[in-house]
């Protein structure tokens, strides 16, 4: 039976809103021929001002902390920046993005973050705490994204995490569709791209026997890439204005998965989706 609830005490981590931190890094060629080997793009050979993913900040100016500031999960130990929330299981939920320009190679980019909220939930699983983090990311030409993000942690709860859910229904029918491997190279690159050290996407070991999943699980920002990406490839390269993503279940390594799209009539309605065609992260673009 978890204590959450008893050991969560949410003034304290509400202390962290409004915390706000500044970060700085440059967009080499490097990372963009990386970035598009990894989402499955013409990899090319980019040039100074040649455009990079429309994703790639999250590969940018990502915390680096020594090894003895980790904690078991592989992030770095819970406070500084981000509250200490006191539950193991941290997953990004979801978010909102606003594209204003593209990085470009060559770049030196700025990130302004802020604390937004901090709320407490109960679900099915338990308590959960989801804490929201606005990000701004400029170039010297101005402003280039304006991002929420949404990251929740919940507890280890005394029933295992489910494998994907079999839906009764049959799964959604898209008229655009393209599928990929999910398997442990590719999320193996997405982490090392990211600098991130979270072990449930890479130790088998700790996601089935610590946290209890069925298997190695899928970043939530790549399937967002490979949503946000999809949607601009079938919008004639022009990235959504907004784009607005949720993960709805996880998407575990080791079978195909799908990047789905239908049109919409305020744009693009798009979704990844496992083997079996049941959504797992859910986003809609606008022009």
């Amino acid at each position: 039976m978890t204590t959450a609830p008893a050991t969560l005490d949410l003034d304290h981590l509400r202390q962290w809103i409004g915390r706000s931190e500044q970060k700085t890094d440059v967009v080499t060629a490097h990372l963009v021929r990386g970035l598009r080997a990894t989402l499955f793009m013409e990899i090319d050979d980019p040039k100074p001002g040649d455009a990079a993913p429309f994703t790639a900040h999250w590969c940018l100016a990502q915390p680096v902390y020594p090894m003895s500031q980790l904690g078991p999960d592989g992030h770095p130990t819970r406070g500084g920046f981000l509250p200490p929330v006191p539950l193991p299981r941290r997953m990004w939920a979801g978010g909102e993005l606003e594209f204003f320009d593209s990085l470009r190679v060559g770049d030196e980019m700025k990130r302004g973050s802020r604390i937004s909220d901090v709320t407490m939930k109960t679900g099915s699983t338990g308590v959960l705490c989801f804490v929201s983090v606005q990000h701004e990311v400029t170039t010297p030409r101005g402003v280039a994204i304006r991002e929420r993000q949404d990251i929740v942690y919940r507890d280890v709860s005394s029933s295992a995490p489910a494998a994907p859910a079999k839906s009764a229904s049959p799964p959604p029918a898209a008229k655009h569709r393209e599928s990929h491997m999910a398997d442990e190279v590719l999320l193996f690159r997405y982490s090392a791209l990211t600098f991130n050290g979270h072990r449930i996407h890479y130790d088998r070991d700790y996601v089935t026997k610590v946290e209890g999943y069925p298997g190695l699980i899928f970043h939530g920002p790549m399937q967002a890439a490979f949503l946000v990406e999809y949607a601009a490839k079938l919008h004639g390269g022009a990235a959504p204005k907004k784009f607005v993503y949720r993960g709805v279940q996880p998407l575990f390594a080791g079978s195909e998965f799908s990047v789905n799209a239908n049109d919409a009539s305020t744009g693009m309605e798009l979704w990844t989706a496992n083997s079996d065609g049941a959504p797992t992260m859910k986003g809609t673009a606008t022009w």
